[in-house]
């Protein structure tokens, strides 16, 4: 079982971000710490304790909430599920949101990995991206990180963003990579989210985004770069050292049940999923009722198939052809032989025995491919 943990406060909104999240006021911070522990209580006592593999705190910005609070979300947890000793416990934080006291309390409570959300080295870009810290606080950050004793540190980065090159984005991640040294990396191309300032400005054509072929080189030249530095390219956006996957985010990928808590927390638990009310107030209100999961639904065989495909074949792994024999009685590949030779014609796939699995140019197109084999799936 995953747990993840939604904490819905940040300092202010980012220009490109559609998560929920909000500025904290008045008794925001007492209203959340409340919920919380009912929810955390409630999801505990419905599931019989269950022993958790991987604990996820995301937002938002977690490293907002003074220790004090961490301090009792984590006894919480251990309190109402099994939650062993070392496994992996992931915080997010911003650069500008943490120094090394704060992480060192963070280490004494069990967290043992921490995704920084760098976005960019570049001022500029950051500034674009409506981000509250600089370059200097994202080195400081990882310094303090070093400092306060973790051993498993992610970063995340944007490309693909407005006047980026294919130079500039080769010349950050070789800095990265050379003195950062970090033992995972998260690498995302810039998404157009409708309703945010950034989507406004690239709709309105105030900021020029590289063109699809500089884009193309920038993930494929960017991935080859990466596994020449050590970097293993397990999932679309996703890059780890030898011991350093994330194991929260393979849970997703693999099928694995997984309960949220907090606003917008989504949770699914043997094909039964619920989503959390949006706002603070909404989920508080159902969460301090015992209410939180009343909406659920179970997804039909069909819909948890679909989902099997398109999580397996994100990763590097693929597909499990057995797997999938094993689940609906038929050959994926007898299903879909025009399409799949046409895409191993392309070098879009490879097909063994066992799995089927995209390229680094099939990851490229992945929505395309995946429309395709849906649709074919549908027909």
């Amino acid at each position: 079982m995953l747990l993840y943990l939604h904490v819905p406060f940040c300092r202010a909104k980012c220009a490109y971000c559609a998560f929920y999240s909000k500025v904290p006021q008045g008794d925001d911070l007492a209203l959340f710490e409340r919920a919380a522990l009912a929810e955390i209580e409630a999801l505990g006592r419905r599931h019989g304790r269950p022993r958790l593999d991987t604990v996820y705190v995301g937002g938002g910005t977690p490293t907002l909430m003074p220790v004090w609070l961490w301090e009792r979300l984590v006894a919480a947890i251990g309190r109402h599920f099994d939650l062993p000793r070392g496994i992996e416990f992931t915080t997010e934080a911003n650069p500008d949101s943490v120094d090394v006291w704060l992480l060192q309390d963070l280490r004494g409570l069990g967290v043992n990995r921490l995704s920084l959300g760098v976005q960019s080295l570049s001022d500029a870009d950051l500034e674009l991206l409506g981000r509250p810290h600089t370059r200097a606080q994202a080195l400081a950050a990882v310094e303090a990180a070093r400092a306060a004793g973790f051993r498993n540190l992610s970063l995340d980065f944007i490309w693909g963003l407005p006047g980026q090159r294919l130079a500039t984005w080769l010349r950050q991640l070789r800095f990265v990579a050379e003195n950062l040294r970090p033992e995972h990396l998260s690498c995302y191309s810039l998404t157009r989210e409708p309703g945010t300032p950034l989507a406004a400005r690239l709709d309105a054509e105030e900021l020029p985004l590289p063109d699809e072929g500089e884009q193309a080189r920038m993930f494929v030249n960017g991935t080859s770069f990466l596994e020449s530095a050590g970097f293993l390219h397990y999932e679309i956006s996703n890059f780890a050292r030898m011991g350093f996957v994330c194991r929260h985010n393979m849970g997703y990928w693999e099928g694995r049940d997984y309960l949220g808590v907090g606003p917008s927390a989504v949770s699914t638990v043997s094909g039964r999923r619920w989503e959390n009310p949006r706002e603070l107030s909404a989920w508080a209100k159902a969460a301090l009722a015992g209410t939180t999961g009343g909406n659920a639904e179970q997804l039909s065989e069909r819909e948890r198939l679909r989902e099997t495909i398109m999580l397996s074949l994100r990763t590097a792994r693929g597909l499990s052809l057995k797997a999938y024999g094993r689940a609906t009685g038929r050959s994926f590949v007898r299903e879909h032989s025009r399409l799949l030779t046409g895409l191993r014609q392309h070098g879009l796939v490879r097909i063994t025995r066992d799995y089927v699995r995209l390229t680094t140019g099939g990851m490229l197109v992945s929505n395309l491919i995946l429309e395709r084999l849906l649709g074919d799936a549908d027909g």
